[in-house]
């Protein structure tokens, strides 16, 4: 730990004084090349709202949903209506799964509890998705702000669940084989950077001080929850860093349209601590742990820099919000909603659109060495 606060203290200052002038090089969108038959047994996913297909709608009393219009709205399977994908259509899970071979993300944990109880045996095996809106590396993140979440902690003892029953329907051999060749994809964090944000840090001045203790200490919370999952059988992780949280509709209209050059690197030193986290966790406590690191800050912020490119004209409005920042409003039967959903970026104030979870997605499954590290996720399923 003392290792990885010299490492904080000079990151921080690094980036503080980089954060004006940061420019990502402009790239065409590449071809989507994914796989036609499945590569992998199964994908298990987890984390926050990015990643989240349903969970939530099985928790009556969290604030942090998407069951209402206009959610879904581009999601053909269900005719339109909302799934709980806080999204117009498919989620950022959804579009790296296809690639992978697979229809669309696995169904939430709670739904198969509660829904499919006949064949919960069998679809454990392809896949499950835990995810939930809210929820953050830390047990206590998202609970002040949406009431019931389930956090990382959480969503790993379903994850336990499912590998007894996987053992009791097949056996230990066979299970752990299954979890072994299968993908884990994880996506979080952001909610427990924006509460540490909002209600922890009193005034700018103590910022930098204040992150020296706090990111260290959040950082070694997802390697225990890393060690957790590796020890459960996990050996293929893809796991996603954060997108320049400054930048979504919701900070913008705050800032006068604009980023907010501090949260976002913020958001960056998180990306480079967890980067070294698991570079550590590989070389020096699991040399069996494989993992593609995807530099989601990066990506998208070659998208708002370089949109015209991408086939993409608004990098800063929400497409259902009135599209407008100072009069922006959340995703609801009440908000507007824009008519050409494949040109915008965000499809609320904090979540992209099915178009730009295609590139993010595609970027990380084909993506050069500026968007995933050390390789890609086409790459990581190939490997034993």
């Amino acid at each position: 730990m003392a290792i990885m606060r010299r490492i904080m203290k000079n990151m921080l200052i690094i980036i503080f004084l980089a954060a004006e002038g940061m420019v990502v090089g402009s790239r065409l969108l590449l071809n989507v090349v994914g796989y036609r038959d499945p590569a992998v047994p199964a994908v298990y996913i987890f984390g926050d709202s990015t990643f989240d297909v349903g969970t939530n709608n099985f928790l009556n009393d969290t604030k942090s949903k998407a069951d209402m219009p206009f959610y879904g709205i581009d999601y053909s399977p269900s005719q339109s209506k909302p799934t709980g994908r806080f999204s117009n259509g498919y989620n950022t899970a959804d579009c790296i799964v296809q690639l992978l071979g697979f229809k669309e993300s696995p169904p939430p944990f709670l739904y198969l509890v509660e829904n499919d109880t006949e064949d919960f045996n069998t679809q454990i095996l392809k896949g499950v998705n835990f995810a939930g809106g809210g929820a953050g590396i830390l047990h206590h993140t998202g609970k002040k702000r949406f009431g019931r979440v389930i956090s990382m902690e959480e969503q790993i003892e379903q994850f336990s669940r499912v590998g007894d029953n996987m053992t009791r329907y097949l056996n230990e051999s066979a299970a752990k084989g299954i979890i072994n060749k299968s993908l884990i994809l994880i996506s979080v964090g952001s909610n427990d950077i924006n509460e540490f944000l909002m209600f922890n840090v009193s005034n700018s001045s103590s910022l930098i001080q204040q992150l020296q203790q706090f990111l260290p200490d959040l950082i070694a919370s997802y390697q225990a929850h890393l060690t957790n999952l590796i020890n459960l059988g996990g050996r293929k992780f893809g796991i996603l860093g954060l997108a320049p949280l400054g930048s979504v509709p919701d900070v913008r209209g705050s800032y006068g349209g604009n980023s907010s050059n501090e949260i976002n690197a913020v958001a960056q030193l998180f990306n480079y601590g967890l980067y070294y986290m698991l570079l550590d966790l590989n070389s020096s406590k699991f040399p069996e742990f494989n993992f593609s690191f995807g530099n989601t800050y990066s990506i998208t912020t070659e998208m708002i820099n370089n949109p015209a490119s991408l086939g993409l004209s608004d990098v800063a409005t929400a497409c259902c919000g009135n599209q407008t920042l100072t009069g922006g409003i959340p995703c609801s039967p009440n908000a507007t909603v824009c008519e050409f959903r494949h040109k915008f970026l965000f499809w609320d104030r904090h979540h992209p659109t099915e178009y730009g979870s295609q590139l993010a997605a595609n970027d990380l499954f084909n993506g050069g060495s500026e968007f995933v590290s050390p390789f890609n996720l086409s790459t990581l399923v190939q490997t034993s």
